[in-house]
């Protein structure tokens, strides 16, 4: 018994910051601040979220070199989002696999739910790893980012986007429209341009909500990678739902850059553009007001 209690006491130091506080982090999809985050225990016991404000600028400006890294890191991100995770549905159409079996959705949905979870965890020191113009709006109007930081941020996204896209093109042969795949898109047969809107705000609402609840302090939030990996499951199911209906934006950028990029930007491409950020914005009241 002493020996264990001996055990348990250096086990207890080694987890305990100098300072007495538990060993922090960064919080996923928030402001990249050098500092630790930790959840605030009087809130915890009341059950009350700790009281933020919104705020223009926020700490951002009195650490420079910290919020270029994390503008860095936001444009990194969302390059291997686009070049990775839409790649992987255009490289198997270029290798003329099937397109329409339920293991091309499978794939496709392993490898944005594991690889969009894989930048979180990357990004979430230097930024947040926000890497969705919707989250980081979300993060706004949830009081936990400034709006500098969400216009930045919303900003080299879509550079970094765009970026992943011109690279993805360029390593195809995209010589012939049928050979590009990925777009965002709706079968008008099946589908109205509202049905589409509609999927599209419920997907960013399930994301968001996910999220908010993966970061919330009252839940005893600790920084670690089941936060990214929870991410990472939300977006997996939600593919595996979305791409037969309009191939799952739930993301501005995601929505809009390939479908721009290879030439097919109908008005329908505002569809993933807007919806995502609708969505957004709606589920930061029903997470504060319900959960």
């Amino acid at each position: 018994t002493l020996l264990y209690t001996i055990k348990f006491e250096l086990k207890k130091e080694r987890m305990t910051a100098s300072d007495g506080s538990a060993p922090g982090g960064f919080h996923p999809v928030c402001e990249g601040e050098n500092e630790m985050v930790e959840p605030t225990i009087e809130a915890n016991q009341k059950g009350k979220k700790p009281k933020r404000s919104w705020s223009l600028f926020g700490d951002d400006l009195n650490d420079m070199v910290g919020f270029l890294r994390a503008l860095a890191a936001e444009f990194i991100g969302t390059f291997f989002l686009i070049l990775i995770c839409v790649g992987s549905a255009n490289s198997r159409v270029l290798m003329g696999l099937s397109g329409n079996a339920a293991t091309y959705f499978l794939a496709i949905s392993f490898a944005f739910g594991l690889g969009i979870g894989g930048i979180v965890h990357i990004l979430s020191e230097a930024s947040g790893g926000n890497v969705n113009p919707a989250v980081s709006l979300a993060l706004f109007l949830d009081k936990r980012i400034s709006l500098m930081r969400c216009i930045l941020y919303t900003v080299v996204q879509f550079l970094g986007g765009f970026a992943g896209a011109g690279v993805l093109y360029a390593l195809g042969n995209h010589s012939q429209v049928s050979s590009i795949a990925g777009g965002n898109g709706y079968d008008s047969n099946i589908l109205g341009a509202e049905h589409a809107f509609f999927i599209e705000v419920l997907g960013t609402m399930f994301l968001i909500l996910t999220i908010l609840a993966t970061i919330d302090e009252r839940r005893g939030y600790i920084p670690s990678y089941t936060a990214p990996l929870s991410i990472g499951i939300a977006i997996f199911v939600l593919h595996i739902w979305m791409i037969p209906y309009t191939n799952c934006s739930i993301n501005p950028v995601r929505g809009t850059v390939w479908n721009v990029v290879i030439g097919q930007y109908p008005e329908e491409t505002l569809i993933f553009m807007f919806g995502p950020w609708v969505g957004g914005a709606l589920a930061v009241p029903i997470y504060n007001a319900i959960f």
